[in-house]
């Protein structure tokens, strides 16, 4: 039986103890490629962390906090779904997957989620608050009632995913309008 590790504090390693985490808190620590296959993260906080293309494989996160953290190349698609939540506030998430994830728990704010791919995930009621979605890729996505109305650089088909009660700013319409061909200037 693995080992649980139960509140604690882990600032500024460079190796995941083995082990289950709950209610344990990361700061300052760099796991970039480490594998996080078959872990579980219950009420888990990460502050000023790298995580880029660390394993994902199974991994429970339910839920897990993400603060000013890099996460380049993540496949949350890989984790576990049961309870499966994530919060990110002022991270740096790129080139990172959530196909076919169920994000209706998860938020998202002040972060840069760049080339991040939510194809065919569910998004509803999701709010990307002042986030920067540039080259991210929504195709079968449901965004019912998702609140795009402080995202920017985003681009997504109205044919193609399902908005009924999206919220979007003026500003940002060109975003739905892109695969039209339609140029909006202001």
């Amino acid at each position: 039986m693995a080992k649980l590790h139960v509140d604690e504090i882990f600032d500024g390693i460079t190796e995941l103890p083995a082990g289950n985490f709950e209610g344990c808190a990361f700061t300052n620590c760099s796991f970039t490629g480490a594998d996080f296959s078959g872990v579980s993260f219950e009420d888990c906080r990460f502050s000023d962390c790298d995580l880029s293309n660390v394993r994902l494989a199974e991994t429970a996160m339910k839920p897990v906090w993400l603060a000013n953290c890099k996460l380049i190349g993540l496949h949350f698609d890989d984790c576990g779904d049961f309870l499966f939540a994530i919060h990110c506030a002022g991270c740096q998430l790129e080139l990172s997957t959530f196909r076919e994830r169920d994000l209706r728990r998860s938020t998202f704010m002040n972060s840069q989620l760049i080339e991040v791919d939510f194809t065919g995930a569910d998004l509803q009621e999701v709010a990307f608050e002042n986030c920067d979605l540039n080259r991210s890729t929504f195709e079968r996505t449901d965004l019912r009632k998702a609140d795009f109305s402080t995202a920017r650089n985003y681009q997504l088909s109205p044919e193609d995913n399902r908005l009924r009660g999206a919220k979007f700013s003026s500003d940002g319409l060109a975003g739905l309008l892109t695969d039209y061909g339609i140029v909006v200037e202001g």
